[in-house]
């Protein structure tokens, strides 16, 4: 509990007993009986003033601000009109109920916001950077600059990205990925900041600026969450904008129309009778809560969802998720592990296995790509001892060109070397024999002549099988998965993981337009979710309702134009989130339709003079408690 929350509590304490002694006095020994008013006016006025002078301060100043309609100027009119018409005790009551219920909300925000919070302390403070003579100084993390080398003791956080020069240890990745098994690193280990160091101490050589590092990019999306509001939160600020206004209008009317009426038809006014109807219609109308149980229920479930390793950038994109009905999924890296390695070697007859992966490994020197980068190792641990050249040598390859989605030509010792898909030969009229083993093939052509193929193999993820059930276990009616790989080595992949749809051989623009045919197939509030790693998914990521990208391991890009971010990589947890969406969404519904159900009842008993004032604190008090704890279940989420 804040220093805040403690100054309203005792303040709440005081008036709640001064409140029950006057109870007593009034109604249980009738020691009030008879006094006048002058009397009574200011021995209900003190605890009246203790309890309630900062709503009455934040009304005027609002007022002032020119925000007139909010709950402070309705709780400040309705009370100051039961004091104008002897209901002091009632006048009393609603103020000091209000307070005990903006006390819990403030508490329940504080809880929900909790989750997050954590997450945000995984701000690092300092840097310990290392001097030129082997000396340490303690820096602020963004005058660290790339190339620089620092030192992360035993419990410090890591404040930048970089990688391990020396040391050993253990790293504590729970704030960013909800993993409580630390996982251990050694020299040559990428590290990310935001985790804690364990026992060892480490030389981590700095990657990123701080501005780039993975922690800042973290806190950016988290400061920035709330301002993406779900179209169930945005209607509820604008009805709340409107409503205020009306029903204080309607009170107003209510308490001068009908008596004007009695008097003009020769009857009684009864101005007392019909100005207590209307404060009993301002308590009622104040819409607290709709306007906080809403918002903290999303806000709930965005912290569940932390908790567990995934980070939302706003409660749209958990609304967008919970109405998920499709789900498309890159391959590489996604439902593969993306840790390719050259499994066969199939060469033209008289030509060795180790010259054909020669040819491959010079073709791929330059890219980036994994299925090169598993080519070049290949070539480097096996094949380059046996044709006695330890390491590819750049001047050997002139003119190399990537050719997108096709592989590479370039000219190798003077002479054409194509090396990619069957299609990029055909292209050059080479006629490739064609590989139908699963698996990505990479064909190579010499000297316009066909040398031969590689195979390449990416093992599925561990828990793909599951996650991919799980998903459908949770709702989901279709799954799809797109890559450029061929047409075998997918339909092998989709086969093992039950997936309902498989599209290959795309190139990324062939993925967008793929992933637009889906969306166009979608009905109603259906939504469609994608799930990816690789720079090349940054504009499938944008396209689709929901874009969830690969945290740990996925690109800048693919993160930045995800929605939705999965800290460790772990597909399971899409499943949880599905269900953490549902459940937040089921309980804010839940908090509306009780909510307005319950203030329409009674603001109609109001005005026909059936409702007391004990009725209407319940209905605003009472109904924004029971919404709170309601909105408060959406913070639980069971594995």
């Amino acid at each position: 509990m804040t220093k805040k929350q403690k100054v309203v509590r005792t303040r709440i304490l005081i008036t709640l007993a001064i409140f029950a002694v006057l109870m007593i006095c009034d109604h249980a020994l009738h020691l009030m009986d008879g006094l006048p008013v002058f009397i009574l006016f200011p021995i209900y006025l003190l605890p009246y003033l203790l309890i309630g002078y900062d709503v009455i301060r934040r009304a005027f100043k609002n007022i002032r601000n020119g925000q007139v309609f909010d709950e402070n100027f309705l709780m400040m009119i309705a009370t100051f009109a039961a004091f104008g018409v002897g209901e002091y005790s009632e006048a009393l009551a609603v103020m000091l109920f209000y307070q005990i219920g903006e006390l819990f909300q403030s508490f329940a925000v504080g809880r929900s916001r909790q989750s997050i919070t954590e997450m945000m302390s995984i701000a690092p403070e300092y840097a310990n950077r290392e001097l030129p003579d082997g000396g340490i100084e303690e820096v602020d993390p963004d005058e660290v600059e790339i190339g620089s080398v620092i030192v992360i003791k035993p419990g410090e956080k890591i404040p930048l990205d970089g990688t391990i020069l020396t040391g050993d240890s253990f790293i504590d990745t729970a704030a960013l990925t909800g993993e409580s098994v630390p996982r251990h690193v050694s020299e040559g280990d990428a590290v990310i900041s935001g985790c804690v160091n364990g026992e060892g101490i480490l030389r981590v050589q700095v990657d990123k600026a701080y501005e780039d590092s993975t922690v800042a990019k973290i806190l950016d999306m988290v400061e920035n969450a709330s301002t993406r509001k779900a179209k169930l939160e945005n209607f509820i600020t604008r009805f709340a904008r409107y409503y205020t206004p009306v029903v204080t209008i309607g009170a107003v009317l209510l308490a001068v129309i009908p008596p004007l009426i009695l008097l003009l038809t020769g009857n009684a006014p009864r101005w007392e009778d019909w100005i207590s109807r209307a404060c009993v219609f301002l308590i009622v109308s104040c819409p607290c809560a709709l306007v906080i149980s809403v918002p903290l229920g999303f806000f709930g479930g965005i912290g569940a969802a932390s908790r567990i390793g995934v980070l939302v950038k706003g409660s749209n994109y958990l609304e967008a998720i919970a109405d998920a009905s499709v789900i498309v999924m890159d391959k590489t890296g996604t439902l593969t592990k993306g840790e390719f390695r050259v499994s066969r070697l199939n060469p033209v007859s008289g030509l060795a296995p180790e010259k054909l992966l020669e040819l491959a490994a010079y073709g791929e020197s330059l890219s980036n790509h994994p299925i090169a980068a598993s080519i070049r190792q290949a070539y480097a641990g096996t094949a380059a001892t046996a044709v006695g050249e330890a390491v590819l040598k750049p001047g050997r390859v002139q003119n190399l060109q990537e050719i997108a989605g096709h592989g590479v030509s370039c000219e190798l010792d003077g002479h054409p070397l194509l090396v990619g898909n069957a299609a990029l030969l055909k292209d050059n009229n080479i006629t490739p024999v064609i590989c139908n083993d699963p698996g990505t093939v990479v064909y190579v052509a010499y000297d316009g002549a066909f040398s031969g193929s590689l195979l390449i193999s990416d093992g599925i993820k561990e828990g793909a099988v599951e996650a991919i059930a799980s998903m459908k276990r949770a709702g989901i009616r279709r799954t799809v998965m797109l890559t450029g790989d061929r047409k075998e080595a997918a339909d092998a992949v989709a086969k093992a993981l039950s997936i309902d749809e498989v599209r290959s051989e795309l190139l990324p623009a062939d993925k967008v337009d793929a992933v637009e045919a889906l969306l166009k197939s979608c009905t109603g509030r259906d939504k469609l979710a994608f799930v990816g790693d690789g720079i090349n998914d940054a504009p499938v990521l944008m396209r689709a309702d929901v874009g969830i990208a690969m945290g740990s391991l996925g690109s800048d890009a693919a993160i930045e134009a995800a929605d939705i971010v999965l800290m460790d990589d772990d597909i399971l947890k899409i499943a949880r989130l599905i269900r953490i969406g549902r459940k937040t969404l089921r309980i804010v519904r839940e908090n509306v339709v009780f909510a307005i159900g319950v203030k329409l009842l009674v603001l109609t008993l109001g005005a026909l003079g059936l409702a007391t004032m004990w009725l209407a604190v319940f209905a605003d008090v009472g109904v924004a408690v029971l919404a709170i704890l309601n909105s408060m279940r959406a913070l639980r989420e069971k594995n």
